[in-house]
Protein backbone atom coordinates (compact mmCIF):
# COMPACT_ATOMS: atom_id res chain seq x y z
CA UNK A 1 0.00 0.00 0.00
CA UNK A 2 1.24 3.34 -1.09
CA UNK A 3 2.28 5.62 1.76
CA UNK A 4 -0.42 8.97 2.65
CA UNK A 5 2.14 11.96 2.34
CA UNK A 6 1.11 14.46 4.25
CA UNK A 7 2.01 17.96 3.68
CA UNK A 8 1.34 21.98 5.09
CA UNK A 9 -0.76 22.55 7.66
CA UNK A 10 -2.35 18.82 7.73
CA UNK A 11 1.48 17.50 8.72
CA UNK A 12 1.26 19.89 11.65
CA UNK A 13 -2.33 18.52 12.62
CA UNK A 14 -1.34 15.03 12.18
CA UNK A 15 2.32 15.40 14.29
CA UNK A 16 0.55 17.16 17.34
CA UNK A 17 -1.24 14.19 17.63
CA UNK A 18 1.30 11.88 17.88
CA UNK A 19 2.29 10.97 21.65
CA UNK A 20 6.29 11.86 22.50
CA UNK A 21 7.19 8.34 23.63
CA UNK A 22 6.21 7.06 20.41
CA UNK A 23 8.13 9.17 18.51
CA UNK A 24 10.81 7.47 16.40
CA UNK A 25 13.76 9.78 17.41
CA UNK A 26 12.59 8.69 21.26
CA UNK A 27 12.32 4.67 20.59
CA UNK A 28 15.81 4.93 19.07
CA UNK A 29 17.57 6.96 22.24
CA UNK A 30 15.84 4.22 24.45
CA UNK A 31 16.98 1.60 22.42
CA UNK A 32 20.46 3.37 22.61
CA UNK A 33 20.46 3.79 26.31
CA UNK A 34 19.53 0.29 26.39
CA UNK A 35 22.10 -0.67 24.55
CA UNK A 36 24.39 0.73 26.54
CA UNK A 37 23.30 0.39 29.69
CA UNK A 38 23.55 -4.04 28.58
CA UNK A 39 27.39 -3.57 27.43
CA UNK A 40 28.20 -1.65 30.71
CA UNK A 41 27.22 -4.43 33.35
CA UNK A 42 28.73 -7.10 30.39
CA UNK A 43 31.81 -5.00 31.15
CA UNK A 44 31.65 -4.88 35.06
CA UNK A 45 30.88 -8.77 35.45
CA UNK A 46 33.71 -9.40 32.48
CA UNK A 47 36.42 -7.14 34.40
CA UNK A 48 35.36 -8.28 38.02
CA UNK A 49 37.85 -11.14 37.74
CA UNK A 50 40.94 -9.25 36.28
CA UNK A 51 39.93 -6.80 38.88
CA UNK A 52 40.86 -9.52 41.26
CA UNK A 53 43.58 -10.83 40.03
CA UNK A 54 44.87 -7.12 39.93
CA UNK A 55 44.34 -6.96 43.84
CA UNK A 56 45.54 -10.41 44.41
CA UNK A 57 48.44 -9.70 43.11
CA UNK A 58 49.24 -7.03 45.13
CA UNK A 59 48.56 -9.01 48.34
CA UNK A 60 50.93 -11.04 50.70
CA UNK A 61 49.96 -14.77 50.78
CA UNK A 62 47.99 -14.17 53.92
CA UNK A 63 45.80 -11.46 52.78
CA UNK A 64 45.26 -13.06 49.45
CA UNK A 65 43.31 -15.56 50.65
CA UNK A 66 41.59 -14.15 53.96
CA UNK A 67 37.57 -13.82 53.83
CA UNK A 68 36.27 -11.47 52.98
CA UNK A 69 38.60 -10.49 50.48
CA UNK A 70 40.56 -6.70 50.61
CA UNK A 71 39.84 -5.32 46.80
CA UNK A 72 42.08 -2.38 47.81
CA UNK A 73 45.37 -3.60 49.25
CA UNK A 74 46.56 -1.35 51.95
CA UNK A 75 50.01 -1.95 51.42
CA UNK A 76 50.36 -3.02 47.96
CA UNK A 77 53.37 -5.51 47.56
CA UNK A 78 54.71 -4.92 44.10
CA UNK A 79 57.72 -6.66 44.38
CA UNK A 80 55.29 -10.05 44.17
CA UNK A 81 55.95 -9.78 40.08
CA UNK A 82 59.62 -9.81 40.34
CA UNK A 83 59.50 -12.65 42.73
CA UNK A 84 56.80 -14.63 41.02
CA UNK A 85 58.74 -14.14 37.86
CA UNK A 86 62.23 -14.90 38.89
CA UNK A 87 60.90 -18.23 41.01
CA UNK A 88 60.58 -20.36 37.84
CA UNK A 89 62.69 -19.40 34.90
CA UNK A 90 59.73 -17.34 33.02
CA UNK A 91 62.21 -15.74 30.58
CA UNK A 92 62.62 -18.77 29.30
CA UNK A 93 58.98 -19.81 29.01
CA UNK A 94 58.33 -16.36 27.28
CA UNK A 95 60.77 -16.98 24.69
CA UNK A 96 59.39 -20.99 24.18
CA UNK A 97 55.91 -19.74 24.28
CA UNK A 98 56.81 -16.94 21.73
CA UNK A 99 58.48 -19.17 19.32
CA UNK A 100 55.72 -21.83 19.35
CA UNK A 101 53.02 -19.24 18.68
CA UNK A 102 54.50 -17.38 16.08
CA UNK A 103 55.99 -20.54 14.01
CA UNK A 104 52.04 -22.21 14.41
CA UNK A 105 50.52 -18.80 13.50
CA UNK A 106 52.62 -18.50 10.59
CA UNK A 107 52.30 -22.44 9.51
CA UNK A 108 48.34 -21.73 9.98
CA UNK A 109 48.51 -18.48 7.95
CA UNK A 110 50.25 -19.92 4.99
CA UNK A 111 48.81 -23.58 4.76
CA UNK A 112 44.71 -22.50 5.53
CA UNK A 113 45.22 -19.29 2.99
CA UNK A 114 46.12 -21.99 -0.05
CA UNK A 115 43.67 -24.66 1.48
CA UNK A 116 40.75 -22.00 1.36
CA UNK A 117 42.14 -20.45 -2.12
CA UNK A 118 41.56 -24.74 -3.56
CA UNK A 119 37.88 -24.49 -1.85
CA UNK A 120 37.04 -21.19 -3.05
CA UNK A 121 38.15 -21.09 -6.94
CA UNK A 122 39.47 -24.45 -7.90
CA UNK A 123 36.75 -26.36 -9.82
CA UNK A 124 37.09 -30.22 -8.61
CA UNK A 125 34.72 -33.20 -8.67
CA UNK A 126 33.66 -33.52 -4.80
CA UNK A 127 34.73 -30.38 -3.61
CA UNK A 128 31.61 -29.50 -1.44
CA UNK A 129 31.65 -33.05 -0.07
CA UNK A 130 35.42 -32.62 1.23
CA UNK A 131 34.61 -28.98 2.25
CA UNK A 132 32.02 -30.61 4.41
CA UNK A 133 34.09 -33.12 5.62
CA UNK A 134 36.93 -30.14 6.72
CA UNK A 135 33.81 -28.80 8.62
CA UNK A 136 32.92 -31.30 10.38
CA UNK A 137 36.30 -32.04 11.77
CA UNK A 138 35.18 -29.06 14.02
CA UNK A 139 32.92 -31.27 15.75
CA UNK A 140 35.36 -33.28 17.15
CA UNK A 141 36.59 -32.22 20.65
CA UNK A 142 40.21 -32.47 20.97
CA UNK A 143 40.22 -35.15 24.15
CA UNK A 144 38.54 -37.32 21.26
CA UNK A 145 41.59 -37.71 19.30
CA UNK A 146 43.66 -36.82 21.65
CA UNK A 147 45.08 -40.44 22.77
CA UNK A 148 45.01 -41.85 18.56
CA UNK A 149 47.38 -38.36 18.00
CA UNK A 150 49.37 -38.74 21.12
CA UNK A 151 50.22 -42.60 20.42
CA UNK A 152 51.03 -41.60 16.35
CA UNK A 153 53.38 -39.34 17.44
CA UNK A 154 55.36 -40.69 20.69
CA UNK A 155 55.05 -44.77 19.49
CA UNK A 156 55.18 -44.38 15.59
CA UNK A 157 57.59 -41.28 15.22
CA UNK A 158 59.04 -40.94 18.14
CA UNK A 159 58.16 -37.23 18.67
CA UNK A 160 58.19 -38.12 22.38
CA UNK A 161 59.05 -34.19 24.35
CA UNK A 162 59.48 -32.75 21.18
CA UNK A 163 57.64 -29.49 20.02
CA UNK A 164 57.24 -31.26 16.53
CA UNK A 165 53.46 -32.81 17.69
CA UNK A 166 52.69 -29.34 18.46
CA UNK A 167 54.00 -27.57 14.91
CA UNK A 168 53.73 -29.94 12.52
CA UNK A 169 50.21 -30.57 12.48
CA UNK A 170 49.29 -26.31 11.87
CA UNK A 171 50.87 -26.69 8.46
CA UNK A 172 48.17 -28.89 7.59
CA UNK A 173 45.58 -26.18 8.59
CA UNK A 174 42.52 -25.36 10.73
CA UNK A 175 38.97 -25.77 9.77
CA UNK A 176 37.88 -22.80 11.03
CA UNK A 177 40.38 -20.79 10.10
CA UNK A 178 39.93 -22.83 6.40
CA UNK A 179 35.99 -21.85 6.66
CA UNK A 180 37.03 -17.77 7.60
CA UNK A 181 39.62 -17.23 4.74
CA UNK A 182 37.69 -19.41 2.22
CA UNK A 183 34.16 -16.72 2.59
CA UNK A 184 36.74 -13.86 2.55
CA UNK A 185 37.88 -15.71 -0.85
CA UNK A 186 34.48 -16.24 -2.27
CA UNK A 187 34.08 -12.23 -1.82
CA UNK A 188 36.93 -11.43 -4.47
CA UNK A 189 35.43 -11.10 -8.21
CA UNK A 190 36.30 -13.52 -10.47
CA UNK A 191 36.98 -10.70 -13.16
CA UNK A 192 40.35 -10.58 -11.54
CA UNK A 193 40.95 -13.89 -11.55
CA UNK A 194 40.21 -14.28 -15.46
CA UNK A 195 42.63 -11.41 -16.46
CA UNK A 196 45.59 -13.28 -13.94
CA UNK A 197 44.76 -16.12 -16.29
CA UNK A 198 44.81 -14.80 -19.54
CA UNK A 199 48.15 -12.74 -18.25
CA UNK A 200 49.12 -16.72 -18.44
CA UNK A 201 49.29 -16.63 -14.14
CA UNK A 202 48.81 -20.05 -13.20
CA UNK A 203 47.12 -21.58 -9.84
CA UNK A 204 49.76 -20.73 -7.95
CA UNK A 205 50.29 -17.47 -9.18
CA UNK A 206 46.58 -16.24 -8.73
CA UNK A 207 46.58 -17.12 -5.21
CA UNK A 208 49.99 -15.12 -4.87
CA UNK A 209 49.88 -12.11 -6.83
CA UNK A 210 45.86 -11.86 -6.75
CA UNK A 211 44.59 -12.82 -3.26
CA UNK A 212 47.57 -12.91 -0.72
CA UNK A 213 47.63 -9.00 -1.58
CA UNK A 214 43.88 -8.36 -0.75
CA UNK A 215 43.39 -10.38 1.96
CA UNK A 216 45.64 -8.25 4.51
CA UNK A 217 43.09 -7.95 7.17
CA UNK A 218 41.61 -11.36 7.03
CA UNK A 219 45.43 -13.21 7.13
CA UNK A 220 46.23 -10.85 9.92
CA UNK A 221 42.83 -11.72 11.78
CA UNK A 222 43.96 -15.52 11.26
CA UNK A 223 47.39 -14.53 12.59
CA UNK A 224 46.22 -12.93 15.39
CA UNK A 225 43.41 -15.67 16.03
CA UNK A 226 45.85 -18.33 15.70
CA UNK A 227 48.63 -16.44 17.93
CA UNK A 228 46.17 -15.81 20.83
CA UNK A 229 45.00 -19.30 21.09
CA UNK A 230 48.62 -21.26 20.68
CA UNK A 231 49.97 -18.60 23.52
CA UNK A 232 46.98 -19.69 25.93
CA UNK A 233 47.21 -23.44 24.59
CA UNK A 234 47.77 -25.68 27.63
CA UNK A 235 46.23 -29.29 27.33
CA UNK A 236 49.13 -30.18 24.43
CA UNK A 237 51.98 -28.95 25.95
CA UNK A 238 50.85 -30.67 28.85
CA UNK A 239 50.73 -33.78 27.03
CA UNK A 240 53.99 -34.00 25.18
CA UNK A 241 56.31 -32.12 27.10
CA UNK A 242 58.77 -33.11 29.85
CA UNK A 243 61.45 -30.92 30.11
CA UNK A 244 61.69 -27.71 32.34
CA UNK A 245 63.18 -26.25 29.84
CA UNK A 246 60.60 -26.31 26.91
CA UNK A 247 58.01 -25.57 28.77
CA UNK A 248 55.52 -22.77 27.77
CA UNK A 249 53.65 -20.22 30.10
CA UNK A 250 50.24 -21.89 30.36
CA UNK A 251 52.12 -24.70 32.13
CA UNK A 252 54.66 -23.06 33.66
CA UNK A 253 52.05 -21.14 35.73
CA UNK A 254 50.54 -24.79 36.54
CA UNK A 255 54.03 -25.45 38.52
CA UNK A 256 52.47 -22.78 41.11
CA UNK A 257 49.54 -25.07 42.13
CA UNK A 258 50.04 -26.83 45.20
CA UNK A 259 48.28 -29.63 47.40
CA UNK A 260 46.55 -28.59 50.91
CA UNK A 261 46.06 -25.01 50.08
CA UNK A 262 49.83 -24.41 49.49
CA UNK A 263 49.39 -22.14 46.21
CA UNK A 264 51.07 -19.12 46.53
CA UNK A 265 48.24 -16.66 44.77
CA UNK A 266 49.83 -13.49 45.19
CA UNK A 267 52.36 -14.86 43.16
CA UNK A 268 50.28 -16.92 40.51
CA UNK A 269 48.14 -13.89 39.31
CA UNK A 270 50.82 -11.86 39.31
CA UNK A 271 52.99 -13.99 36.74
CA UNK A 272 49.24 -14.94 35.04
CA UNK A 273 48.84 -10.82 34.28
CA UNK A 274 52.62 -11.12 33.30
CA UNK A 275 51.55 -13.79 30.73
CA UNK A 276 48.33 -11.96 29.69
CA UNK A 277 50.16 -8.37 28.87
CA UNK A 278 51.75 -9.77 25.39
CA UNK A 279 48.28 -10.52 24.48
CA UNK A 280 46.55 -7.32 25.04
CA UNK A 281 49.33 -5.22 23.60
CA UNK A 282 49.01 -7.41 20.43
CA UNK A 283 45.38 -6.88 20.43
CA UNK A 284 45.84 -2.69 20.69
CA UNK A 285 48.35 -2.47 18.49
CA UNK A 286 46.48 -4.54 15.81
CA UNK A 287 42.59 -3.85 16.76
CA UNK A 288 41.87 -2.58 13.40
CA UNK A 289 43.06 -5.31 11.22
CA UNK A 290 41.66 -7.65 13.88
CA UNK A 291 38.29 -5.93 13.42
CA UNK A 292 38.36 -5.30 9.86
CA UNK A 293 39.27 -8.61 9.39
CA UNK A 294 36.48 -10.54 11.73
CA UNK A 295 33.88 -8.43 9.60
CA UNK A 296 34.88 -9.02 6.29
CA UNK A 297 35.18 -12.41 6.57
CA UNK A 298 31.73 -12.67 8.78
CA UNK A 299 29.59 -10.59 6.38
CA UNK A 300 30.66 -11.58 2.84
CA UNK A 301 30.85 -14.91 0.99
Amino acid sequence: MAEQVIVGPQRAVRAYHIPWYKTKSFRQQVTRALATLIAIVGAIIILIPVAWMISTSLKTRFTAIQLPPEWIPKNPQWHNYRDALTFMPFNLFFRNTFMYATVVAFAEMLSCSLVAFGFARLRAPGRNVLFLLVLGTMMLPYQVTMIPQYVMFTKWLGWRDSWKPLMVPPFFGSAYLIFLLRQFYLSIHQDLVDAARIDGCSHLGVWWRIFVPLSGPALAAVGILSFVYHWNDFLGPLIYLNSTEKLPVSVGLSRFTAAYGGTPWHWLMAASLAAVAPLILLFFAAQRYFIQGIVITGVKG
